[in-house]
């Protein structure tokens, strides 16, 4: 990851807008931050969430509170807690994400 072009700034996530993005069930609430070419976001997922696709995407995600679990298309099933993180490259491992109990989520991509 190049990161370039980015003026040092502080983000009070109360501040930026949430949007509702709707799982196979539940919904996930972003906010979203653009970095240059990086994503930052702040995302929390209601209780029952599970993502309606297999994400390609790399990311850097930091569990902030609940429990989550990321499923891989291989049928691995990994359960995150508050205080552990996944990292995963672009089109290494398709995945998705579900929650029984809801989480909160820091994520980079």
């Amino acid at each position: 990851m190049q990161m370039t072009n980015i003026p040092f700034g502080t983000t009070d996530w109360a501040n930026i807008e949430r949007v509702e993005h709707k799982g196979e069930s539940g919904s996930a609430f972003w906010r979203t931050k653009q970095c240059g070419a990086i994503r930052v976001r702040m995302v929390e997922y209601t209780a029952g969430y599970k993502a309606d696709h297999w994400c390609q995407k790399g990311h850097i995600l930091l569990c902030l509170e609940g429990e989550l679990y990321i499923e891989l298309e291989n049928g691995e099933v990994h359960l995150l807690k508050a205080g552990m993180s996944y990292e995963v490259a672009d089109d290494t491992m398709a995945h998705r994400s579900y929650t029984s109990m809801g989480a909160k989520l820091f994520i980079v991509d």
